[in-house]
């Protein structure tokens, strides 16, 4: 079983001409509402992926809650521990240019107030706990620690970065994924070099799985002595802003799974290029028969 303990969003989006510089608007002919949020996204893309998933997190006691859930209730991930708080739902703002680059502005809402406490009684030695950065650093550290009470694995995609010592809680994490922008600052908060190579060899260890995505350039990682590289599929990008959630929920479906680590990678890989080949964060996660069917093409 996997729980996701982390952010639900409504995504608002835009597309654009050109991403706006600072102090500048940039006008789009329309704009399309898609469920969202980084705990919700790889929610999705895991139970999409093949696993049964439940997803603990909080929305708000205004219309955008649920709208925010729907997509996960109509694909069978469990959300009978989500919880209805006062006030507004997560928001997410994004532009999208031709090229299918984005921009994105976040409102919190209720995911500033989620409780690692829910995690209570959901969470056994079977189970992988995947974590991201967009509720409070401080929760997720609680999180990871009740992970590591119960014998859970924890998969964790600290993104955005947390602005604060990451450290301590590192040593319970079995699978750390991150991109090529993530490494930089994490690297630079841990005073190591920024290159991926060097991030792999530094965090990876016999217990510990570190992948870093690269884009279009694909995946470098690390586990237990052996180093892995896996190309990305050639898809024609239309918008990439749900590929790294999509490569967190079919990596972590096929590691829960017990896929080995090769196999899985490039089933995480498939599912990033496939979901940049359609709009939206959650509408863009592919389903298993395509993960696979693509992922059996990567060398």
């Amino acid at each position: 079983m996997i729980t996701v303990f982390g952010s639900i969003n409504l995504d608002l989006v835009v597309a654009v001409p050109h991403l706006p510089g600072a102090g500048q608007t940039v006008s789009g002919p329309d704009h399309q509402t898609f469920p969202g949020g980084k705990g919700a996204n790889q929610a999705l893309a895991a139970c999409r992926a093949g696993a049964p998933v439940r997803l603990v997190g909080a929305v708000g006691q205004d219309a955008f809650g649920p709208l925010a859930l729907a997509n996960m209730r109509a694909a069978g991930v469990d959300l009978a521990a989500v919880r209805t708080l006062p006030g507004a739902s997560g928001l997410a703002f994004i532009g999208i240019d031709a090229e299918g680059e984005n921009q994105i502005i976040v409102a919190s809402g209720a995911n500033a107030r989620v409780d690692a406490n829910w995690l209570e009684g959901h969470l056994s030695n079977e189970d992988t706990l995947i974590l991201q950065g967009e509720v409070p650093f401080s929760q997720t550290k609680r999180a990871i620690a009740c992970a590591n009470r119960a014998g859970a694995s924890v998969f964790w995609n600290p993104a955005p970065v947390p602005r604060e010592d990451f450290l301590p809680g590192l040593d319970a994490v079995d699978t750390l994924v991150v991109n090529e922008s993530e490494v930089e600052e994490l690297a630079a908060l841990a005073g190591i070099g920024g290159e991926p190579d060097a991030f792999i060899n530094h965090f990876a260890t016999d217990t510990r799985r570190v992948v870093v995505t690269l884009g279009a350039k694909g995946v470098k990682a690390g586990f237990a002595g052996d180093r892995y590289q896996v190309a990305s599929p050639a898809v024609r990008a239309v918008d990439t802003t749900g590929a790294g959630d999509a490569f967190c929920g079919a990596l972590a479906a096929a590691l829960d799974a017990g896929t080995p680590t090769l196999r899985a990678l490039k089933e995480g890989a498939a599912a990033g290029a496939l979901a940049c080949t359609a709009t939206g964060a959650q509408s863009s996660a592919p389903r298993r028969e395509d993960i696979h069917r693509l992922a059996d093409q990567i060398v």
